[in-house]
């Protein structure tokens, strides 16, 4: 793990998607934060020792899922899959599918495996999965606000981790998506890499940005609800609660935690969420093959 100084740091940006904003200055005591996203060999590791069982491994009960089809309760994970041409990108659905047997042994699918991955970061982990390693590990989750405060390395007022320019010189600095999505990939192969593959943040910290998403602790809110009171600057600021998490669409739908670091399937057409900035509420039982996370403890 790398020790964080913590302190002052301007959270969030007013430049990019609505649900960053408004940037604000927000204060974090120092901690502790994983290096890299856990790999598949160290979640191998837990698993070994605790037996643990994945969501993505266990069938769905229909009860917890009314009106789900019978013939959908098998286990399994959304998998990424390229269109063989350009598709609406209103349209999700168009590049994800649910794939039975997809867990994080069998990232694309039963006939898949992790042979020769271990130094890729674990995928298809919902919150709970990753909650379960934390304790293991005598670790925790870290919180949005420290997320972001270690994603900039040092930088601030910046938009990406590394300054300005999302490729300094015409050289990618994460594993985002290259090309035209999700069609065109002009990088060989269009799945995660191993950790350490680009260069580390100014903290010394591996694929804050790209490769997998990352969950934190927090439940998902509006950026503003972490301003706190207008005449301090909040200390530790931490998202809502589980109910006010839930998609205001569907607010019988089940709650959402934040998201952090966009992915290798992040790109300038589709999703710019390649920076430290951004944020995403993801359902708490879904897991995907671009999802992973890391670890924090306190200083």
């Amino acid at each position: 793990m790398m020790a964080i100084p913590g302190g002052r740091f301007r959270m969030g940006s007013d430049h990019h998607y609505p649900e960053e904003a408004p940037a604000r200055v927000v204060m974090v005591d120092p901690f502790k934060i994983d290096r890299t996203p856990v790999t598949n060999a160290e979640f191998a590791a837990f698993v070994a020792a605790t037996g643990h069982v994945t969501l993505a491994e266990t069938a769905p009960d229909p009860a917890d899922y009314p009106g789900m089809p019978p013939e959908m309760a098998r286990a399994g994970s959304l998998v990424f899959e390229p269109t063989p041409g350009p598709v609406d990108l209103a349209d999700p659905l168009q590049w994800w599918r649910f794939a039975f047997g997809a867990d994080w042994r069998h990232p694309l699918g039963p006939a898949s495996s992790i042979d020769g991955l271990g130094d890729h970061p674990v995928v298809h982990v919902v919150h709970a999965d990753v909650a379960a390693y934390a304790a293991w590990a005598g670790k925790r989750l870290p919180s949005e606000a420290e997320w972001e405060c270690a994603a900039r390395g040092g930088l601030d007022h910046q938009d990406y981790a590394w300054g300005t320019e999302f490729e300094p010189g015409g050289v990618p600095q994460a594993n985002t998506w290259q090309g035209r999505f999700p069609w065109e990939n002009l990088r060989e192969g269009c799945r995660t890499t191993p950790v350490r593959s680009f260069p580390p943040n100014g903290f010394g910290l591996y694929d804050m940005i790209g490769n997998v998403w990352e969950w934190t602790a927090d439940w998902y809110a509006e950026g503003a609800s972490a301003m706190g009171k207008p005449c301090c600057v909040p200390l530790n600021p931490r998202g809502g609660d589980e109910a006010a998490s839930r998609d205001p669409r569907a607010p019988e739908a089940i709650g959402r935690r934040v998201l952090k670091g966009g992915s290798h399937l992040c790109a300038p057409s589709y999703c710019r969420r390649y920076r430290p900035a951004a944020r995403y509420p993801q359902p708490i039982d879904t897991s995907t093959s671009h999802v992973g996370f890391r670890c924090a403890r306190s200083a």
